[in-house]
This record gives structure tokens, sequence and C-alpha cells, in this order.
């Protein structure tokens, strides 16, 4: 969607929900999808996602009471609670916790809220894994910073944003997925270390390689629990590798010689979980030497490695998502394919030639819904800017 066809969007449905639109500011925050390094984040370690052209874009003004008002157009729903009372969770509308969550985390950075009317609609598909939650953060924390006129750097509002999905929303995610939607810059990707939170914008030279997202068309509801509870084995295996090696503070200060050492005291799923950690952070590494050389197979390579640790060690994903994966690979002219995001469902992210496009849309779309029944969406996404106020 073109920028000024965007803005007129969601001023309309802003208009149709709160009254005429004069006086509000837009602001944009794209979805992401990560190219490798994945569970990663929050074990302190590396990742490689871009920013996709799909985005939230939220609306929003001052109102002259003690009232925040929000409409979700992709739910057709409004929420409004009044801010002489502490901001509660909304189990029943629970879009809004997102916003929410963004608004409590500036109070207890000492912001001082007022009255205002938001509305929001996004073209991220949702449950794809392409992180539409992070996305709407970020939107959200940008619009305020623009109405309320605070002054807070990026990489805070990065950590603001998180804490809202950790604290408020009760989803124990990383920071990647805020900080590729506030950082991200157009035709690079981004190489972050989670733990100093170093970034390199690096341009994505593909030459005659793209990259392309295919969307399963399943959620499987064990993600969020599911998620949680890797994380909490991620912490048991480190307990065990520190109480050995007091050096290691996460999991990506370990090597895979220390846990080999170590794998008669782990719990053999629990070891699993640290190998897949350790090892993809060295897959990550590696495949930014690759891209830096130009070596675009081996970088696939690695891509396929990491599904199938995803697969195998880390066991998040699932039968539809490895049928995707073999499809794409099944196709010559594709480099390497993956899971992408916190699995369970979603999408895979794949690196073909160009030459290949077609045929491998044919084959995915055929053979996909043959034994499915579900019609895979499939999308072509160049790297994107990051977050921003666009009115």
């Amino acid at each position: 969607m073109l920028k000024h066809e965007a803005i007129n969007g969601i001023k309309n449905i802003f208009a149709k929900t709160f009254g005429e639109s004069g006086n509000i500011i837009v602001s944009r925050a794209p979805g992401r999808v990560n190219l490798i390094g994945e569970h990663t984040d929050y074990n302190d370690g590396f990742v490689f996602p871009m920013a996709l052209d799909f985005q939230i874009l939220v609306a929003a003004r001052k109102n002259d009471s003690e009232t925040v008002r929000i409409y979700s157009s992709d739910f057709d729903q409004t929420v409004e609670f009044s801010l002489k009372q502490p901001i509660q969770y909304d189990q029943e509308k629970r879009w809004s916790n997102y916003l929410r969550g963004v608004l409590v985390m500036l109070q207890e950075k000492g912001v001082k809220l007022c009255g205002m009317d938001i509305a929001f609609q996004g073209n991220i598909p949702q449950g794809s894994g392409l992180s539409s939650s992070a996305a709407l953060e970020v939107a959200t924390v940008v619009m305020a910073q623009k109405l309320l006129g605070f002054k807070i750097e990026k990489p805070e509002l990065v950590k603001l944003c998180q804490r809202a999905e950790n604290k408020f929303v009760g989803m124990n995610c990383g920071i990647m997925d805020q900080f590729i939607s506030m950082m991200g810059e157009q035709g690079h990707a981004l190489f972050l270390d989670c733990r100093s939170l170093d970034y390199k914008l690096v341009p994505l030279e593909l030459g005659d390689c793209r990259i392309i997202i295919c969307q399963s068309g399943v959620k499987h509801t064990l993600v969020d629990s599911e998620y949680n509870k890797r994380r909490q084995e991620c912490e048991q295996g480190l307990a065990i590798l520190a109480r050995h090696f007091p050096a290691i503070k996460a999991l990506r200060d370990a090597k895979m010689e220390q846990l080999e050492a170590l794998k008669s005291e782990f719990n053999p799923v629990v070891y699993r979980r640290c190998k897949h950690v350790i090892t993809e952070d060295d897959r990550v590494l590696a495949s930014m030497n690759a891209l830096s050389r130009g070596d675009l197979k081996s970088f696939g390579q690695f891509m396929n490695a990491s599904h199938d640790s995803l697969r195998d060690d880390y066991e998040v994903s699932c039968p539809e998502i490895d049928l995707l994966v073999r499809l794409a690979r099944e196709v010559r002219g594709v480099l390497g394919s993956r899971i992408t995001g916190g699995g369970f469902g979603g999408c895979t992210v794949s690196l073909i030639e160009a030459k290949a496009e077609a045929e491998f849309s044919e084959h995915i779309r055929k053979n996909y819904q043959t034994t499915t029944g579900i019609i895979p969406q499939i999308y072509i996404s160049t790297a994107a800017s990051g977050a921003a106020i666009i009115a």
C-alpha cells in the first residue's frame, strides 16, 4: 500500500470512530522476519532479522478527558479505560493489552499520560510469527512520544516495549522483535547482539536471489506456553553449566565442548535445548561471514541447519511447517528454507534464486494444499525501514 493511501485509510477509520480526524498523528511500525538466529535472543545471543513491508498504523490525538479510547480496525472492537485508576489487563479484548502494557510502562518511567483517542490497523498476517504484536507495541510508543512530548532514546523505547510484553502481556519474549521494528532500515537486515544491544545494519545484497515467506495458515495454541517452557529449560541448562564454568552467564557464553563434557548431568530434553541455542549462535556468526563474502549458498545451508535444529533439538516446529520446508527444498534454485518466529505454526523463510520463483510458488501451493487442505500465502518482501511518525 502506498504511504499516502495508508495514511488516508487510517485517518478515515479514525474519523468514523471518533469524529473528524483533525490534529491527529499517525505512526507506523513494521513486522519482521528473522533470517537466522531463532530462540537465541532471550539467551543473550545473536539474531539477524529484517523489517518487512507489512506494518501496523496507529492514529491518535489527545482528548479533553482522562479516558483512553482504543479502536482496533482488525477486530472491529473498541475499548476504553480511565486514567484515574491503574490500567488493568483486559481478559476479553486481549489485543488491547499490547497498547495498555506500553502505557503502563511509560507511567512507570514517569511519563504523565492524558486522555487520548487511538485507532489502529495492520496488514501483518495475524498468527503468522511475523511479529504483529511487537509492531503494535512499537507503533504505540512512537505515537505516544510524539503526542506527549517526552524524551526517551530509541534503545530505551525498545526495552520498554519488551517489558510491556514480558510483564503486562505475559509473553516472555526476547528483545529482537521490538528492536528490528524500531531500528530497521530499508535495504538492510540487522545483526544484533542481544546482550549488549550493539547492532549493525547489514546491506542485504542478494544479487539474483530473493527472500520468500510462506504462511502455513496454522497457529497451534501451544505457542505461548511452550515458548515460556523453553525459556525455563534454557535456564535449567544454564544453571548446570554455570556451576562448573562460572564465566558462563548465559547460554551464548557456552561452547559445545563444555555442554558435551557435562552431558551426563543433563536431562536429555534440556541438553537438546542448550545444544540448539549454542549451535544456533554459531550459525548466525558463520552466516554473517558467508554474507560478507557473498557466499549465499553457504548462507542457505546454515538456514537449513537452523531449521533442522529447531525441529529436532528445540522442538518448536510442527508437521505443516516441516512440510513447507520439505517442499521448498525440493525446488531447484532454493538455497535454504527454515521456520521463522516462535514456532508451532506461522511462517517459513526461504532464500531462493529469482528464476525459481514461479516453480517454487506452484510447487508449494499445489502440494501443500493437497496435503493439508490449506492454501498457503506466499510473500516476497524487501527489507523495509523501521518505525516512524508518518503524519
